[in-house]
């Protein structure tokens, strides 16, 4: 038996042969992106370990394994010439070695009122990804509490199947809550999985892969994915393989399905059995996933993630449409979350902008039909005031793209009350003194968690990211009902247009009002008549009315309805007085000399609005944190609110589908008003050192579905290729950014070979007007 300090020295080597593994992945050549089929002699497996063979629809396929490497793929060949190849990805679960927080003390970045970290990333330019990874220890998204037994720690991700009414909880050390796989290899403890790697099979597929060390040149790894096959109403079917890998040799594994054995009436799987079900989940997930628009960046992890999102939602959702806020624990699976606002809207936000129009109609028909009647109100405990506009915003926003329109007329009814409820709020508004601070502006709770206190009329308050939201969803739906029924509807459009207009100016003019000059930045109010700051009346106020300030300054910028010159104000009032943390929007709380914290969801409409106003330093920081130390690493499991100190955090689905918006906006992203559409705004330099292409093909926009790729031509040059839709109408401006490299500038551009100059506010945009033209070559020459 080996005492604790042999452990702990053979884990310190063990994980050290981990990484020595792992770099020689890195050198290995470049594996597909894509896990499809393609011929098998484009799927080289000289070198690699044949596993097994098996049958399966009609052709005999042989299974392949590249185990001299850590993360070397899995391959499946079949008769008929034809190959599938999984990836296989592995992170560190575990704190890197040296100071954490980038040297600062917790206390002061807690205490401060500044983001001291996002400070300190953003001194040069553009953040550098390694360092806002090594910038806090890693969330580890444990479920649970600090008192377990060795092998009952809180789950860290899950598996499931579209069809199934539940999912099923993967524990650190690859158990679930059926299968254990130290029941196998004794050896396995607790202690070895906090020195794990964890990552996917399959790059962005649902299949578990956690790697344990165990020895010099010696590591276990865990494989476990749902049955994909299987038609139980909640239970979710396993597969699992526990193989111990010696020296790049399988030297002892294990398969299982579900349970353990019992007599011989329930035995463990044979390989073929696994192999062939490996298979069919990869088919499956491909078939689940395969109307998302194809995104090309350098480094592949980040195009998986986006892609797993869209699968982690479809294993939250019973039978993929159904809503739930979070998965296993009555936080979030109760269904008293299930008609939750930003479920909805954040679902249908992503899958659209993403081009999943299939699942955008699904969850569209089912909140509209299940979750809100013939008033306009949500089936949920507490309505959020704002989020009724961004309902309607999305509601035409789906029409934009989808022209779904019958769709959107099925739900007339319900969606004409939606704006009636904000109409009827501003009717209530205007009925006010005119002295009031709050004449003229939409009253309401802006959290949901608002009627759970003893006495909710406290936060119904006129919140500026009430009426904002309002102005945006009465513009979007007025228009929209314009096309759609011109006559008919000319009065609700005239009422709603002219409300929209009305209440935009008082918003306006109520932000200026409620501005502090006095202090530098100034400090702008959440709602008007506000006499203290947000963190100091948090501290004071039990309960106070400015509690959920980070919601309320989010969808206050999102809508895009604030003069720029105040959403900047608003931006610098956030990260001066403590409303962002690492540059995500913090969740806010008084001052705290142990941290601060994340806020997972709602905050995608803050980085809108960074993007929006060509603060893309802070944007790409954003993207780095969010992804870094909002979602565990390799299992990518999102928190709702995340620590800086590599705690826990509670899942919800909506927190997971922010990295799908980033990513489509930093490519191809548009203004709400202007006809200006925006290309590679957003791209990191450090992405573009390297030469690999950069692009994205058939993205939705308003004119149509439109495709962009950045490539370079030499040393010396970058071309960027922008497609727009055959027909129909086209923007007023595109801009064509080019944001080179440290160390190099723009020299000179063309535009399909006619001298072009570059504009924007940084001055590394070609602004082009297309005419009649819908291709263009952009080509950027670089001093």
């Amino acid at each position: 038996m080996m005492d604790r300090r042999d452990f702990l020295k053979s884990v310190t080597a063990s994980t050290a042969a981990l990484h020595t593994l792992a770099a020689r992945a890195g050198a290995a050549r470049q594996l597909p992106v894509s896990s499809g089929l393609m011929p098998v002699a484009e799927a080289s497996v000289e070198g690699h370990t044949k596993l097994a063979t098996f049958q399966h629809r009609d052709e005999t396929w042989t299974v392949y394994e590249d185990l001299r490497v850590r993360d070397g793929v899995l391959t499946f060949a079949a008769s008929d010439g034809k190959a599938r190849v999984l990836r296989k990805t592995a992170e560190a679960t575990f704190a890197e070695e040296g100071p954490q927080h980038l040297g600062l003390d917790i206390k002061a970045i807690g205490m401060a009122d500044a983001d001291l970290l996002a400070d300190k990333l953003l001194a040069n330019g553009d953040p550098a990804e390694a360092d806002v990874r090594r910038a806090a220890p890693p969330m580890n998204s444990d479920h649970g509490g600090e008192h377990r037994p060795e092998f009952r720690p809180g789950w860290n991700t899950f598996v499931g199947t579209r069809e199934c009414s539940d999912t099923m909880p993967v524990f650190p050390a690859g158990n679930t809550r059926t299968y254990h796989p130290q029941q196998y290899v004794k050896e396995l403890t607790l202690q070895m999985a906090n020195q794990r790697h964890e990552g996917l099979v399959g790059g962005w597929m649902p299949a578990v892969r956690k790697v344990l060390p165990d020895g010099e040149d010696t590591y276990l790894e865990i494989v476990v994915f749902g049955d994909v096959m299987a038609h139980d109403r909640f239970i979710v079917q396993t597969w699992h393989r526990t193989a111990r890998i010696r020296n790049g040799m399988i030297s002892s594994v294990q398969y299982g399905y579900s349970y353990p054995s019992y007599t011989r009436r329930r035995q463990e799987p044979k390989a073929e059995d696994f192999y062939r079900g490996l298979l069919e989940f990869a088919e499956y997930w491909e078939r689940q996933t395969s109307d998302l628009v194809p995104i090309t960046l350098p480094d592949a992890s980040w195009t998986d993630m986006v892609r797993y999102a869209f699968v982690k939602e479809l294993m939250v959702r019973p039978g993929g449409d159904y809503p739930k806020y979070g998965a296993v624990d009555r936080d979030y699976y109760g269904s008293e979350y299930d008609g939750f606002q930003d479920i909805f809207t954040m679902s249908l936000y992503a899958n659209m902008e993403c081009g999943r129009f299939d699942q955008a109609h699904d969850v569209f028909d089912n909140y509209f039909t299940s979750f809100t009647d013939t008033l306009g109100m949500v089936n949920m405990r507490g309505p959020e005031t704002a989020q009724f506009g961004l309902t309607l915003f999305l509601v035409s926003r789906y029409a934009q793209l989808t022209g779904d329109h019958k769709l959107v007329l099925k739900h007339q009814e319900k969606i004409e009350a939606t704006a009636r409820l904000l109409a009827e709020l501003h009717d209530e508004s205007l009925k006010l003194p005119a002295s009031d601070p709050g004449y003229g502006l939409l009253h309401g709770w802006c959290e949901s968690d608002s009627c759970l206190m003893p006495d909710p009329s406290i936060w119904n308050k006129p919140y500026f990211a009430n009426s904002a939201f309002a102005v945006r969803g009465w513009r979007a739906i007025a228009g929209t009902w314009k096309m759609l029924k011109p006559a008919e509807s000319a009065q609700l459009v005239a009422d709603w247009s002219r409300r929209s207009e009305l209440l935009e100016a008082a918003l306006v003019r109520s932000v200026q009002a409620n501005t502090w000059h006095d202090r530098t930045p100034p400090y702008v109010t959440q709602m008007p008549g506000v006499k203290i700051m947000f963190r100091d009346a948090i501290a004071k106020e039990h309960p106070s009315e400015q509690g959920w300030a980070h919601r309320c300054y989010t969808e206050m910028l999102h809508p895009d309805v604030l003069p720029e010159a105040d959403a900047n104000a608003v931006i610098d009032c956030m990260r001066a007085y403590g409303a962002t943390t690492m540059g995500v929007v913090a969740n806010v709380e008084r001052a705290n000399p142990y941290g601060r914290a994340i806020l997972g969801f709602i905050s995608y409409g803050y980085a809108h609005t960074l993007l929006r106003l060509n603060r893309v330093e802070e944007y790409i920081l954003f993207l780095y944190a969010h992804r870094y130390h909002d979602h565990s690493r390799g299992s990518w499991t999102a928190g709702e609110v995340s620590g800086i100190n590599g705690g826990g955090a509670l899942f919800c689905i909506p927190a997971q589908q922010t990295i799908p918006l980033l990513v489509r906006w930093m490519l191809v992203f548009e203004e709400f008003d202007a006809n200006h559409l925006h290309f590679g705004r957003a791209i990191p330099r450090e992405w573009i050192v390297g030469g690999r292409p950069i692009g994205v093909t058939g993205a939705p926009t308003r004119w149509g579905r439109v495709s962009y790729r950045l490539a370079h031509r030499d040393a010396s040059a970058l071309v960027a290729t922008v497609e727009l839709p055959g027909r129909g109408e086209l923007p007023e401006e595109l801009h064509v950014s080019f944001r080179v490299p440290q160390g190099r500038t723009l020299r000179s551009a063309t535009v399909n070979g006619r001298v072009a100059s570059f504009g924007g506010t940084h001055r590394d945009a070609v602004i082009v007007h297309p005419g009649g033209e819908r291709r263009f070559e952009v080509v950027a020459v670089l001093a």
